[in-house]
Formats: C-alpha cells, sequence, structure tokens
C-alpha cells in the first residue's frame, strides 16, 4: 500500500509540472525516476522507451505505466496513469467547460514553461548519451536515427529508423554485453495474455460500434480506436481525431482551441480527448473519452512488458538493443531541435533563459520542480517586458 501511494505521490508531481510535451515527459522521467529515485536504471530506462516507441498509444504514458509496472505490479501501473493523467484531465474538463472563454496559450508563464521543457529534454539527452551513445558505433547509429528522423516527416519514421538500428545492432555489435537491467516484472502469464486478447477484441468491435451506436457508446468506440490505431502519440493523433468528429461532433474551431489548451497544460497531450469528450457530451463524456483513449496504450503494457523483459535477455536481442538505444538519443536529439527549440527559443534572450535553466539542472543539481517554477517567473517576467 505504501509503495502505491510513493508511485502515485511521484506521478501526480511529474502530471503536475511536466509540460512540453511526450518528449519533454521523458527528459522528465529520466530525471525523477532513474537519476533521482533509480527505480530504473539507465539501460532499463532506454530499453523501455525503446519499446513503447515501437508500440501504438501514447509513448510517454506508457513508459510511465511501464516504471508503475515496475515499481508496484499491475496496480502500480494503474496508479501510476491515474497520477500522471489526473491534473491535465481535470484542466481540460475545465477548458471545456467554459468554452476556452480565457486563452492562456500565449500567456508569459507558458513561455517561459517552453523553456523549461528546452532544458529538461537537453538534459535528458546529454544524459542519455553519455551513456547509451559512447564509441565510433554507436555514436555513428545514433547520428543516422537523427537524420532519418529530421529527414523523413512522418511519424512511422522513428518506427522505421528503430527497425534499421536494431538490424545493424544485430551486425554491429556481436561481443557487447547484455542492455539493460533487470526490469522484474511480476505480472501473471494469464493476465498478460488476457490482456493482450482483449486489446484485439475490442480493436475489431470498435469500428462496428463506432459506425453503428450512437452517444457515449460512440464517442468510446472512436476514443479507443485512436488510442489503438496511432503510431507516436501526441501530436500525431491530431489528424485521426479531426476526421472522426469534425464536423459530425463539434466544430473545427472549437477543436483546434481545444488542441491549444491541451498544448497550455502539464501531462500528456492525449488528454485532449478529456477535452473533446466533455465538449461533447459533459464531464461523462470528458471521462469516458479519456479513459477509452489510454486503455490500448495499458492493455499493451500489461501485455506486451513481461514477456519483453524475458525476450531482452536473449544474445541477438541485447545487441539488437544496443543499436536501438543509440538511435533512441538520435530520436530525442531530433525532437530537441524540432518541436521543442523551434516552437520555444525565438530570441537570444529566449536562448539565454534555457541554457541556464539547463546549467541550474545539470551543473548545480536543481530539481525540475524548482526549474518549472522558475522557468514560469521568468517566462511571466518577460512578458511584462
Amino acid at each position: 500500500m505504501n509503495r502505491w501511494i510513493e508511485i502515485f505521490i511521484v506521478s501526480l508531481k511529474l502530471g503536475l509540472t511536466s509540460f512540453g510535451g511526450p518528449v519533454a515527459h521523458l527528459g522528465y522521467f529520466y530525471e525523477e525516476y532513474v537519476k533521482r529515485r533509480r527505480w530504473v536504471d539507465e539501460k532499463a530506462y532506454a530499453d523501455l522507451v525503446a519499446l513503447c516507441q515501437f508500440l501504438p498509444g501514447p509513448a510517454s504514458s506508457q513508459v510511465g505505466m511501464g516504471i508503475g509496472l515496475v515499481r508496484g505490479g499491475v496496480v502500480g501501473a494503474i496508479v501510476s496513469f491515474i497520477g500522471f493523467t489526473l491534473p491535465s484531465s481535470v484542466l481540460l474538463i475545465m477548458f471545456a467547460l467554459l468554452a476556452t472563454e480565457f486563452d492562456l496559450t500565449e500567456a508569459g508563464f507558458i513561455h517561459g514553461l517552453k523553456l523549461v521543457a528546452v532544458a529538461i529534454v537537453a538534459d535528458a539527452v546529454l544524459g542519455m548519451g553519455t551513456k547509451l551513445a559512447v564509441g565510433p558505433k554507436r555514436l555513428f547509429l545514433m547520428l543516422l536515427a537523427l537524420a532519418g528522423v529530421l529527414l523523413l516527416a512522418h511519424p512511422l519514421a522513428q518506427v522505421g529508423v528503430l527497425v534499421l538500428a536494431a538490424l545493424l545492432g544485430l551486425v554491429l555489435f556481436d561481443d557487447e554485453p547484455k542492455s539493460g537491467g533487470q526490469l522484474n516484472i511480476r505480472v501473471p502469464r494469464v493476465l498478460s495474455i488476457t490482456a493482450l486478447i482483449l486489446f484485439v477484441v475490442l480493436l475489431a468491435a470498435t469500428p462496428i460500434l463506432a459506425n453503428g451506436a450512437t452517444g457515449h457508446i460512440q464517442l468510446t468506440s472512436i476514443m479507443y480506436s485512436a488510442g489503438a490505431l496511432v503510431f507516436g502519440g501526441g501530436h500525431v493523433v491530431l489528424p485521426f481525431l479531426q476526421q472522426s468528429l469534425v464536423p459530425d461532433f463539434l466544430t473545427g474551431d472549437s477543436f483546434l482551441a481545444g488542441y491549444a489548451a491541451a498544448q497550455a497544460v502539464p501531462g500528456p497531450l492525449f488528454t485532449f480527448a478529456t477535452y473533446l469528450g466533455t465538449v461533447i457530451h459533459g464531464v461523462t463524456g470528458g471521462i469516458l473519452a479519456t479513459l477509452a483513449i489510454f486503455l490500448p496504450g495499458f492493455l499493451l503494457v500489461i501485455g506486451v512488458l513481461p514477456f519483453w523483459d524475458r525476450v531482452r535477455g536473449n544474445k541477438q536481442v541485447s545487441r539488437m538493443l544496443i543499436g536501438v538505444n543509440a538511435a533512441v538519443v538520435g530520436i530525442l536529439l531530433a525532437a530537441l531541435y524540432d518541436p521543442i527549440f523551434t516552437s520555444s527559443v525565438k530570441t537570444g534572450i529566449d536562448f539565454f533563459v534555457a541554457f541556464g535553466l539547463f546549467c541550474l539542472l545539470r551543473f548545480y543539481n536543481q530539481s525540475p520542480l524548482r526549474i518549472v517554477l522558475i522557468g514560469a517567473v521568468i517566462g511571466t517576467m518577460m512578458s511584462w517586458i
């Protein structure tokens, strides 16, 4: 019980302070779960991130669920999901009920928090790079991944880059040691298999329900399909939801207003579904939409991670993971540039603030929470100038 409470408190803190989108979340998770609390080691975390990049759904939230699963079993995964998702869900329900009457997306503190995201992700890239992209071969794979993601502006580019890195890792690292620490996932085999079967059954049933049902059932079906079919999470879910909901359920203006609000709050961007559900069917619709869009990712974490922990002990898989881990650093570096850096750093002052926050985090050992507060204050002060 105490461990579950601890998981909830830590994930709730992350849900309240993790601004900047999915890649930034991985930076916050790295700082909290790996560097500060040591719930998993660097390589195990990188393996977990690599797996969640392959799975459909909200990758950063799935990483959080996976760490909750490691720390506290299935209940730990549920508690981790609730803690990380609750703050943004509540805020977006409020946004929806107020019909986005007040636009906070241009507020000064939001700009400050974007600069915080630059610092957080830069620190994560540097920390993971010094462990996972050292040496000529790993550095080559990191640069290959960086180039691939930057040149191929497509959500599936990340999956393709990781597959290529895995194959090259199998060839390049014949004598390398096993990658990744033990995740110690204890989930009954029958529960994992049941979760995978349920994922497939619901995926097959939701298109039928979406076309044949109405009201809450139809909304829930659409959200489940979005969570099950979108790779890359975050921003990638936007076109799927827009095609499914506009203009039959809400106007384009209302849709885009909610998307802007979702980017202005901390936590997972998938809680955009919370706003949409609330606009369409009230608070109940918001809650159902949230549960439905996250359910596929949760089922996959419960179903795949226990088997993944066994499979990655294989020597061939271990060599592939070394390549994948180096590529993950490249993918994070690409995301640090675009969209995080390009959407946040517009002036020399912005760069100075972002670099200063990075130094506070990296060299002065300030906590991410303190960095968030400092960034929000500085952003507000900058808006007065």
